[in-house]
């Protein structure tokens, strides 16, 4: 659930698995550092659905340790140095998300590039939140 708004506006193709535009109800604007499927003991999720999985985690992890729930979450934008890979794992990579972020889908991109930082890392996740004021 969120306390978002999200929308897709008439007359565009149907959004699915994500939305349009995001409206937030304001609070604090959180912008979350990319996220691959790197473990805390360095090591990194072999498969492209598990890479996703943890960096799936991960944004949620910033968007509770900065006083929000996952449903905060506004943008979310998927790098991945593999694009016909990331669509054949559709299936189990939309489970995983909704493990995560529930059946929340705000604006969403992915973006299929040479390389990551790291060079082992087939996903990236970078998303934007936005979390309760402070009281």
């Amino acid at each position: 659930m969120s306390r978002h708004s999200l929308f897709d506006p008439e007359g565009l193709p149907p959004a699915t698995g994500f939305s349009y535009g995001a409206l937030s109800t304001g609070g604090r604007l959180l912008h979350i550092a990319g996220m691959t499927g790197l473990a805390s003991d360095g090591s990194l999720a072999e498969t492209i659905v598990e890479q996703f999985t943890v960096a799936s985690r991960g944004v949620a992890r910033v968007i509770t340790e900065a006083g929000g729930a996952p449903g905060d979450l506004v943008s979310l934008t998927i790098y991945t140095t593999d694009v016909d890979l990331y669509v054949a794992s559709l299936e189990p990579i939309g489970v995983a998300y909704r493990e995560v972020f529930g059946r929340h889908f705000p604006p969403m991109a992915l973006i299929g590039v040479a390389r990551l930082f790291d060079p082992r890392a087939l996903v990236e996740l970078v998303g934007v939140a936005v979390v309760p004021d402070q009281v």
